[in-house]
This record gives C-alpha cells, structure tokens and sequence, in this order.
C-alpha cells in the first residue's frame, strides 16, 4: 500500500472523530472612517457571541460625550501614549486626523494563550501593519454600498468642521484602494446592521471548519 493510500485509509477510518478543533483565531475588522465599524462591534457584543475577545484600542484623541474609557477605547495623554509605545506595548500604532491610536499587544497574546477569538477593530494602516505582523489573522473590509452614503452617514454625526469632513472623505476615498489586501468584503448598507453582522459572523463559522486551520502567533 502506497504512503498515501495509507494516509487516506487512516482518515477515513470509521471511529476518527472529523469534528474541527480549530485554533483560536485572530479577526481584523477596518473600513473606512463612518462606515460602522464601532455600530457591528457593539452589536456583535450585544448578542453575547461566545469565546470572544474584544481588543479595545488605545486613543490620544478626546472622548465622545456616548463613549466610554476602557469600553470603547482607552483615552489617553499624549506623554502615556508615547511612554507604552517606547515600551513596545503595541501590537500596531498610527496617528489618524491628528491622533494616536494603537492595539495593547499584551491582552491579545493572553486572550489567544486562552483559546479565544481576538477581534481587533483596526484602521486600513493599522491592519496592514497587523498583516505583516500575523498574516494568518482574518482580515474583514467593512464597507458602505457606496461613497454618497458614506458621505451622508459623516454629516449626520455632526462631529466634524467641513474642512475635518472633507478630510475624511477624501481619507475614505484612499482607503478604499487598500481592499484587496484583504480577505473578506462585508458591505454595511444604513439600517441593516444586522445583515453585515450575520455576515461577519458566517466567515468566523466558515474559518473555524478549515480543513487547514489558521495559526496565530504574535511575536
């Protein structure tokens, strides 16, 4: 018998458990600024989804009057900022519309040692940096049905001065480009949150039955 008849004959023997045991995997979700990555995030907490860890990102910007320190980001000083970032306690760093923003490296090397799914909400710089770091992570591009809804969705925020506004349309526009270096394409239409969590969640489903399992290492 030939050594891959042999390896055939061996998995399909009639009492191999086929059940997957795949490794916990590392999930990257970025988009373009305003295209809802925060809104899936949330409601992907809210339906409880099991064996998740939710990487909440490190910011120098001020926070919203809806948001909340160690929930939604960790806010802080620029000189604490910089202090960690000298210390090496990033996973990946960029400065954004003139802030800082970067993904604590130590929670998620904790949450995979655990055996759970990191998500890492991320922008398109920071999850390019993460790809040459841990190309085996899952990388999901959120996106709007268009640039004019984009638009909409900016203004009706009401945080921004036009000239903020028609940076970040102008960022988003650039952004774009960088989606074929991503794995997956989830499109994020107004009002239909639900749809784009459904999907997300079928791709973390159609990872975990891989016949060859994603492995995650950060260094």
């Amino acid at each position: 018998m030939s050594d891959e008849l042999s390896l055939i004959t061996e998995f399909i023997a009639p009492d191999r458990d086929l059940t997957p045991k795949p490794s916990p995997l590392l999930i990257v979700l970025s988009g373009p600024s305003g295209v809802g990555k925060d809104a899936v995030l949330s409601r992907m907490r809210e339906l409880r989804f099991p064996h998740y860890y939710y990487c909440v990102t490190a910011t120098t910007r001020p926070r919203r009057a809806c948001e909340t320190d160690g929930v939604d980001y960790y806010f802080l000083q620029l000189e604490e900022f910089q202090h960690r970032l000298e210390r090496g306690e990033f996973l990946e760093y960029a400065k954004v519309y003139g802030n800082y923003y970067g993904v604590p490296k130590q929670p998620v090397r904790d949450a995979l040692t655990r055996g759970e799914d990191v998500v890492i909400k991320a922008d398109v710089q920071g999850a390019a940096t993460i790809k040459s770091l841990a190309p085996e992570a899952v990388f999901i591009f959120l996106s709007p049905p268009n640039m004019r809804e984009l638009e909409e969705r900016l203004r009706q925020r009401k945080t921004e001065t036009p000239d903020g506004l028609a940076r970040r349309l102008r960022t988003a526009h650039l952004e774009m480009k960088y989606l074929p270096m991503f794995d997956y394409l989830v499109v994020n239409p107004s009002h239909r949150l639900d749809d784009a969590v459904e999907c997300i969640q079928s791709i973390i489903a159609a990872e975990k039955s891989r016949v060859h399992p994603r492995h995650i290492c950060i260094a």
